[in-house]
């Protein structure tokens, strides 16, 4: 018996396109070296915009929105990451070219991933999410080109 887990899967309909919870099972999941049983995905604005149908954001029907995630590995045929390893995944199309965060499990590219910080939580890196990621990338580049980090100032919170 093959185990089910499930996933927020849109599909293009006659109408425009309908997202529904299914259950999926392995051989479901799209080609990757790494297969990532995920604790949390965060909702960006992105993820919004795919849900609504909105600006055409995904590329390709059945999509499985979320553009990052954190989880487990679950098994790798990459020598980066093994059995056990948490992970975190933000970027790279997922969500909109490839099937995201909004699962229990996905099967991912390895060159995707990194390992999670032992000392940041997942429910913190997603509470973070690629927001905040884009936000501290902005910074570095400022930083770089024209100003001092004394001059910025950034709002984060947390759920």
């Amino acid at each position: 018996m093959t185990d089910t887990f499930n996933a927020l899967v849109i599909r293009e309909t006659s109408e425009g396109q309908s997202a529904t919870i299914e259950q999926l099972t392995d051989t479901d999941l799209p080609e990757g070296d790494v297969l990532v049983d995920i604790d949390y995905s965060s909702l960006n604005y992105k993820d919004g915009m795919a849900l609504g149908g909105k600006d055409r954001i995904i590329r390709s029907f059945p999509m499985v929105p979320g553009i990052d995630l954190t989880g487990t590995v679950v098994s790798s045929d990459s020598d980066r990451f093994s059995a056990g390893d948490s992970v975190i995944l933000t970027g790279w199309g997922v969500g909109e070219r490839y099937w995201g965060g909004y699962s229990q499990r996905q099967r991912v590219r390895a060159d995707w991933l990194v390992n999670l910080p032992e000392q940041n939580s997942p429910v913190k890196e997603m509470g973070i999410g690629n927001a905040g990621l884009t936000d501290m990338l902005c910074v570095m580049r400022l930083k770089y080109v024209v100003i001092t980090p004394e001059r910025v100032l950034i709002f984060v919170t947390y759920a």
